[in-house]
């Protein structure tokens, strides 16, 4: 594989999965990564949801627009929408686990070929247990999507054939967006969409896991973003 390889940056990642979410759904973007998601969605496309209590959450706050009591779940200020509403906790968890979002977008340290995530924890001794609403959404949400870099920093595949940290939910992961490649799992295996800077057959020799291609996998590269088709 060259060793000029990119892949997609974290905004360019984050405008793929924001033109993948469908007109009008409820979403819930997780901590991190996917809260990047909110600043890419067309006017109108999608509610999103947030687990501190609000429905209507706009993009993220920067300048004036910054008010220290209006913040994601991540603590990250942002600004509301027409429209927006706020509610109680509980209320929030009962909409998360009550099938009430379409779609939540989740990190993982792991997602297994069957779908299995884990994202709140690595066993780490001295590692902060954070699983927040992770479990609630993962099980909750009618569809889960994950963003991740495909490759821990020492070079492990985080898309494995079992998850070795533990879990947030089982069998619940539907698409995974990484750096590298867009990966469809459907309970029986897993499917390249598209790729960005790789090869085929060199995404095999990084995942342990089979792969199978989705018609005609592409490589965008550096090209600017469209949908494959595939």
């Amino acid at each position: 594989m060259s060793s000029e390889r990119r892949g997609l940056g974290r905004d360019e990642l984050a405008a793929l999965v924001a033109d993948d979410i469908p007109q009008g759904a409820y979403v819930n973007l997780g901590i991190g990564q996917p809260t990047l998601v909110a600043n890419h969605l067309p006017p109108g496309r999608a509610t999103l949801h947030t687990e501190n209590g609000m429905l209507g959450m706009g993009p993220e706050a920067h300048g004036d627009e910054v008010d220290l009591d209006l913040i994601n779940a991540g603590k990250i200020p942002v600004t509301e929408l027409p429209g927006a509403s706020y509610f109680h906790h509980a209320d929030s968890f009962a909409m998360m686990r009550g099938g009430h979002l379409d779609i939540c977008v989740l990190g993982a340290y792991q997602v297994s070929q069957r779908g299995d995530l884990a994202n709140w924890h690595t066993a780490a001794q001295g590692d902060i247990p954070a699983v927040g609403g992770a479990m609630d959404l993962a099980i909750g949400a009618k569809d889960t999507f994950v963003m991740m870099s495909l490759l821990t920093r020492d070079g492990r595949s985080k898309l494995v054939s079992e998850c070795t940290y533990p879990l947030t939910g089982v069998q619940c992961v539907s698409r995974i967006y990484s750096d590298l490649a867009v990966f469809l799992l459907d309970g029986t295996g897993v499917t390249v969409r598209e790729t960005f800077d790789v090869s085929f057959d060199e995404l095999c020799a990084l995942v342990p896991v089979p792969l199978r291609r989705a018609g005609q996998v592409a490589d965008r590269g550096s090209e600017p973003l469209r949908r494959s088709g595939a």
